[in-house]
């Protein structure tokens, strides 16, 4: 039944790569992962294989691969994404040696693979749970672990239909919490390790590695910055028009999606509530314009700027919580600021922990978003309180690298 699901599933998205641009790059993508392992792992190499299904799990995976380079040469390491989203942003990563799309988990695609990129060690990160992939792997002798998972009893491997054969092909779990330990115990699962999120020891690499943005200093100056990371529309509609009320506070917004579109849309709800703006790519142009730099808004429309600029922010929002999800709190909160986004937010380890601490705050409307604007703004110890909670989680809870690191490499 499940090679019937993945072969239809494989078929739905050959179908589909006609109309969509996203999924035709993957199709072709697959197509190479043959080529590139042929051409880049010789039968000697010892092979250490990463997979991620895009740009998130990569983050998680990264401090392993970047220790596992220093620290052991010998090995050759292989990336391997699914989604477009993770491979066009990270193809020329240096560091892996060889990085591909993963092909479809039919059994064909996966003899293929194994045998050009015959792994020794392979970790799948967080979600990742191939059946075929693993089932062979287990046999073959190949050391397999799963990295930064987290388990809930909604998930499909525990439904009555189900099972949880497929966990089993693992060696080792590194599972973020204690839930999601107990919940596999249940199951008859007891090679579990909880060792948090690997995530922690990424942003607190980034945080560490931040640059220096003169540009964005002299756009806050002494004023205190709310900045809004990750942004989306129907956030938009609400953080926009409360900051537009507070005259003495600069305003930053880092879409999610930076489209001329979007970034039009963006400019018009600042202009009607009376709000001037620039764009990032402006002020570069034009640096001594004091017209930019007075502005109330500073617009980022570029990449790979926005876990240096929440160092400069008082506030920190994240966006998604009204769509699919809320996307990386840690980034913000490693800054020690509080941070606050929409309610989706549930299905986010980090996120319930930071409400926990008081590190950060959930809302649903304009008003929510006020109440808790308005404590943070006027009280300063209460802002001083939260932020520190938000520091002291990501400091505190960071070393899961680390502990899957010596666990499955010493």
């Amino acid at each position: 039944m499940y090679n019937l699901l993945i072969y239809l599933y494989a078929f739905c998205a050959h179908i589909a790569s006609f109309f969509s641009k996203k999924i035709r790059t993957m199709i072709e993508g697959q197509r190479q992962t043959k080529h590139i392992l042929k051409a880049n792992i010789r039968p000697e190499d010892r092979v250490v294989w990463f997979h991620a299904a895009s740009l998130g799990e990569f983050e998680q995976g990264r401090p392993l691969m970047e220790r596992l380079r220093k620290e052991h040469p010998e090995y050759k390491i292989l990336l391997t994404f699914f989604s477009p989203s993770g491979y066009e942003v990270r193809k020329n990563y240096e560091g892996a040696d060889v990085i591909c799309y993963m092909p479809f988990d039919t059994p064909v695609n996966v003899r293929t693979f194994l045998k050009y990129a015959h792994p020794e060690i392979a970790l799948f990160i967080k979600y990742e749970f191939w059946a075929n992939y693993l089932t062979r792997m287990h046999k073959k002798g190949v050391k397999v672990y799963s990295v930064s998972s987290i388990f809930r009893p909604q998930q499909h491997f525990f439904k009555w239909w189900s099972n949880t054969f497929v966990l089993r092909q693992f060696d080792h779990l590194f599972v973020q919490n204690e839930a999601s330990k107990q919940l596999l115990a249940q199951h008859g699962i007891t090679n579990t390790t909880v060792v948090g999120d690997t995530r922690l020891d990424r942003v607190i690499d980034i945080k560490n590695a931040a640059q220096d943005l003169p540009l964005v200093e002299q756009f806050v100056g002494d004023n205190p910055c709310f900045i809004a990371g990750s942004s989306w529309g129907p956030d938009e509609e609400i953080y926009i028009p409360y900051i537009s009320q507070r005259k003495d506070w600069k305003l930053i917004i880092a879409p999610h999606v930076i489209s001329e579109v979007h970034l039009k849309s963006i400019e018009k709800l600042l202009a009607d509530n009376g709000m001037t703006v620039v764009r990032y790519t402006d002020l570069e142009n034009d640096k001594n314009s004091q017209a930019n730099i007075d502005a109330n808004c500073l617009l980022v429309n570029c990449f790979g700027k926005l876990s240096s600029i929440y160092r400069y922010g008082k506030i920190a929002l994240v966006g998604g919580g009204f769509g699919v999800g809320i996307h990386n709190v840690p980034e913000a909160a490693v800054y020690g600021i509080p941070v606050v986004f929409g309610p989706n937010n549930h299905k986010f380890k980090e996120a319930q922990d930071l409400k926990a601490c008081g590190g950060s705050f959930e809302y649903h409307d304009a008003e929510s978003f006020a109440k808790i604007m308005d404590t943070l703004i006027t009280d300063a110890n209460a802002l001083s309180i939260a932020g520190k909670a938000a520091g002291d989680y990501i400091g505190g809870n960071a070393g899961a690298a680390d502990k899957c690191f010596k666990a499955i490499f010493e």
